[in-house]
This record gives structure tokens, C-alpha cells and sequence, in this order.
């Protein structure tokens, strides 16, 4: 595993982390993602250390708090080793003050998260989305306390657009405040947008960037795939022939490239994927790619997006 400054910290981390969504499996929607318990958590996060990847992320709306719950389970004993990043600004309840990024939500937020997680500290904070109903000042002079009282180390936002993101540097940096060193993002082949602004900010700024759903695009060609399919025991031939499987291997074979070549791109500090089963996880640990593969990769993933494979 190779290592990587979080933005412009001084904070190593691996260039792959655990998304824990998968944990808990609470309500329709994280249900569909996973319901992996404490016994298939620990073993994943023992996958995980075994390969370098110690930083594992979560957030209190996952699960209605249970992937916090069974993330702190399966650590216990090993905090020490790795690291935690958790987010809040999503609403967790109906209440007025269950949701965004007021004083008053962060500070139980985050005393929330520290029980759920058997910790007492979290080493990423990041903010899950941006708030236009909380002045940014109060926003950011709590995480400034929260800082200097040792429950938070490093903070960041998420899914923050390029004012947003850039206000909020400018006022921190003014006011002497901890800036945010992390900026997690949508960032896949078929979804570069970050490219666009995000991107050049985080160059100059010194924010890393830290990529969730970069295998989207394997997961959409995936399902594309199992609907050209027969059912098990029956004929695996593709319906559309030899020439249709034979452009999904090619785009397997550069969406595998883009992966790697994206997690060598400047700015971004590590990507985020979320697994619910051992088996695949422990494929994610392959060879990496050197840095003219990496380069070679880029060329071909661009020539694609703009040939509009």
C-alpha cells in the first residue's frame, strides 16, 4: 500500500480506504447496500489492515447510526492502528436541530458518533453536505473548538460545490480557524465534473481529495452485463453475440486502467469503495500500476470518455 498526505496535512493515508455504508444494512436503502454485522466487519477491517488500508470511513446517517456502532465493534482492541473518518450534516431525525451544521448539531453530533464508535477521538471530521441555513463563521469556529479540544484532529467537507468549498477556506484562514484538508467526492469515469473546478481548487488550496463511487462505472457495466445474460445452468452466451462481450472487455478493461490511473491523479489523496463480501475486497489488493502505466491509462480512459465509450 502506498501512502499519500490528506491535502495539506501532515496526515499519511492509503491511497485505498473502507467505506463502511455497507455496515448495519438499517432501512430500505442501506439495506440494499449491505448488511454485513460485527463478525463479517472485523473480518473485512482485518483485511483491510492486512493490505495497508487503515483509514475506514463512515457517517452517522448510515444506518441510522449502526455503521458507526459495528465500524467502533469490529477496531475494538486496534484503535491505535487505524484511522476514523466520520461525517454529520444529514438529517438523522424529523427535529429541527437534527440536521445541518449549527453549533448545537455538531457538537451532539459528533459526542453521538464518539459513543457509537468506542473512541475518543475521530480522526477525520468531515461535514456531509453544506448548510445554507448556518452562518459559515459558527460552522467553522465550532469545528475550530472541537479541534482544539482533541475530539477532532482534521476536518473536511463533502459534496461541497467550488464557492462553497472556497468560502470557507478564505474565512477559516482569516479567522485563524482550522482549514478543511479533505474534500470527499463523486469522481468515476463517467462522472468528472470534479475535473472541472473541484479539482484545480483542490490543486491550489490544499484540499485532497478523497473519491467515493470511483467503480461506478463497473457497476453500471456490470449490470448492463447480467442483463444480457441467461439465468444459472442455462447458456452464458451474451444475447447480442461475441462482439457485444467483447466490448464489455474492453471497457472492463479500461475502467480497471481509469481506476488506477484516477488514484494517481494530482489532488486526490485516496479513493473510497465499499464492500459487503471478503472475497471481492481481497481482489481490490492487486498489483498497482507503475507511473507510465498510470499515464497511459489516463490518455486511454480520456480518448473513451471522448469517443463516448
Amino acid at each position: 500500500m502506498r501512502y499519500r498526505s490528506l491535502g495539506a496535512s501532515g496526515l499519511k493515508v492509503p491511497e485505498l480506504s473502507f467505506g463502511a455504508a455497507t455496515f448495519g444494512g438499517t432501512g430500505p436503502l442501506f439495506s440494499a447496500w449491505g448488511r454485513s454485522g460485527v463478525e463479517e466487519a472485523t473480518r473485512l477491517v482485518d483485511l483491510c489492515l492486512e493490505a495497508g488500508a487503515n483509514l475506514f470511513d463512515t457517517a452517522d446517517v448510515y444506518s441510522d447510526g449502526q455503521s458507526e456502532e459495528i465500524l467502533g465493534a469490529a477496531i475494538k482492541g486496534r484503535r491505535s492502528k487505524v484511522l476514523l473518518s466520520t461525517k454529520i450534516g444529514l438529517p438523522v431525525g424529523n427535529g429541527p436541530g437534527e440536521a445541518g451544521a449549527s453549533r448545537h448539531r455538531l457538537l451532539d453530533g459528533v459526542d453521538a458518533a464518539l459513543r457509537r464508535l468506542g473512541t475518543d477521538y475521530i480522526d477525520l471530521l468531515q461535514l456531509h453536505a453544506f448548510d445554507a441555513f448556518t452562518p459559515v463563521e459558527e460552522t467553522l469556529y465550532t469545528l475550530d473548538q472541537l479541534v482544539k479540544a482533541g475530539t477532532v484532529r482534521y476536518v473536511g467537507v463533502s459534496n461541497f460545490s467550488g464557492w462553497q468549498l472556497m468560502k470557507s477556506l478564505a474565512l477559516a484562514r482569516q479567522h485563524g480557524w482550522p482549514p478543511y484538508v479533505a474534500h470527499q467526492v463523486y469522481y468515476s469515469l463517467i462522472g468528472r465534473d470534479y475535473e472541472w473546478e473541484l479539482m484545480p481548487l483542490g490543486l491550489d488550496q490544499g484540499v485532497g481529495a478523497l473519491i467515493w463511487s470511483l467503480q461506478r462505472g463497473a457497476a453500471a457495466r456490470e449490470s448492463r452485463r447480467r442483463g444480457g445474460v441467461a439465468e444459472p445452468g442455462a447458456d452464458q452466451t451474451p444475447r447480442r453475440g461475441k462482439r457485444r462481450d467483447a466490448g464489455l472487455s474492453l471497457l472492463s478493461v479500461l475502467h480497471s486502467r481509469w481506476i488506477h490511473a484516477a488514484q494517481s491523479s494530482p489532488g486526490v489523496s485516496e479513493s473510497t469503495e465499499m464492500h459487503a463480501d471478503p472475497d471481492p475486497l481481497a481482489s481490490t489488493f492487486g498489483p498497482r500500476l507503475d507511473e507510465r502505466s498510470a499515464s497511459q491509462a489516463a490518455e486511454m480512459a480520456a480518448r473513451a470518455a471522448l469517443q463516448g465509450a
